[in-house]
């Protein structure tokens, strides 16, 4: 406690900053929701093909809204961020497109989307991909030039570092890929994989540039309240398309019923900005601590991070695991439950992941995972409270201090 209460005092005045940016984000959300005058028959579900739901077209507006962006889909049929990624890629790109992501490979589980074989994915339907690494976490503008061409459809920028050890990309450097890719004269769609990244900073890359964003309700925007879902938002034009894929060619975004009702994903999304803050504080304190004991991670303590994820590197695989054991112990729900690695669908590696959570697999809550190879790197994330990160770290330093005695 000593350690972490140092570390405290250190950050304050980061803690600070945070605060400041969820405050500005909070009153944002607040403008939205008045703007679209949300009242409690919003919360209502209907069944059948929900010609008539006023919930489902009334959040679409309000992220749109939030978002800075013309048009939204909040669903809580795209099931997870790879499942309204892949929605909205494959409502854009036709047959001999390429799909050109400039900000290195993407996240494991989108590349049997992209370039499966035999699977249904892109590259099935003759989809053509290229792609261009960063260099020091910064985009190659040269290698990006060099490799728009007439049948680049789509630029894909993933946002988040997903299983890489560097920093996420900031919507400045987010806006200055967009302007270069302009310039270059590129008119299609410029795309953002926003996971993890929403209500970090004051603007969001539909703001500044990108032409679709998209992201999980289960991770920051739904605020920890959303039982499932994502959104996708963006010009109007590209969400018309989008939707017509979501559903089918000739009926597009006129359906779509859902009988549970929409107050979480409502309540969700007032809550994002001070539940994202919540996991930005817990972010930060783990990796000042962590850092303080002389472990690499990122992104650098020198700066607010551009999401709510931490990489954080271990020599071998069982400080790892024990890592990960530790957070699932400190877990409101499946505490007693001991992790261990395993086959996840969409991975090439065993993957070990901590997620006592009360949505399975939200990432907005406290969770850590990480594939179990070298160099054995525990991503994590998450907390709806500080005080439950605050909490999980002690438990944390003790059992690394207590291997090491």
């Amino acid at each position: 406690m000593k350690l972490i209460e140092e570390c405290e005092e250190q950050l304050s005045g980061d803690f600070k900053r945070i605060d400041e940016i969820a405050f500005y984000n909070q009153v944002k959300v607040l403008k939205a929701f008045e703007a679209n005058r949300i009242a409690a028959r919003h919360f209502n579900g209907t069944t059948g093909y929900g010609y008539d739901d006023e919930g489902r077209d009334c959040l679409g507006k309000l992220y749109a809204e939030v978002f800075g962006a013309e048009r939204g889909i909040v669903s809580p049929h795209l099931m997870s961020g790879t499942h309204a990624l892949t929605v909205a890629l494959f409502g854009l790109l036709r047959p001999n497109d390429t799909l050109l992501c400039i900000s290195g490979m993407p996240y494991d589980t989108l590349r049997g989307v992209i370039f499966g074989e035999n699977n249904g994915s892109l590259k099935d339907f003759g989809i053509k991909f290229d792609y261009c690494d960063l260099i020091d976490g910064n985009f190659d503008f040269n290698g990006i030039k060099a490799r728009l061409n007439n049948s680049v459809k789509v630029v894909y920028i993933q946002r988040s570092r997903g299983y890489e050890l560097r920093d996420a990309l900031s919507c400045e450097q987010i806006e200055d890929a967009c302007k270069f890719v302009r310039k270059c004269g590129f008119e299609g769609c410029i795309f953002v994989d926003n996971c993890y990244g929403e209500f970090v900073e004051k603007i969001e890359p539909s703001e500044i540039g990108a032409d679709v964003i998209v992201g999980s309700l289960i991770k920051n925007a739904g605020g920890g309240l959303a039982p499932t879902g994502g959104y996708i938002c963006g010009k109007s034009s590209y969400i018309e398309l989008i939707g017509r894929r979501m559903t089918a060619p000739s009926i597009g975004l006129e359906v779509g019923s859902y009988d549970a009702g929409y107050r979480n994903f409502y309540q969700g999304l007032f809550m994002a900005p001070h539940t994202v803050a919540q996991a930005l504080k817990t972010s930060l304190l783990i990796g000042k601590a962590m850092g303080e004991l002389g472990y690499v991670n990122y992104p650098s303590l020198d700066k607010i991070p551009h999401d709510i994820t931490r990489a954080i590197q271990f020599d071998s695989a069982e400080p790892m695991i024990n890592f990960i054991r530790e957070v699932q112990y400190a877990s409101p729900v499946d505490s007693f439950v001991t992790c261990e690695p395993w086959a996840m669908p969409g991975y090439n590696d065993d993957i070990i992941m901590a997620a006592g959570t009360f949505v399975g697999g939200s990432s907005i809550e406290l969770s850590a995972d990480g594939p179990v190879k070298p160099p054995y790197i525990v991503y994590f994330q998450g907390g709806l409270t500080y005080e439950h990160g605050k909490y999980a770290l002690e438990r944390i330093l003790n059992k690394l201090h207590n291997n090491k005695v």
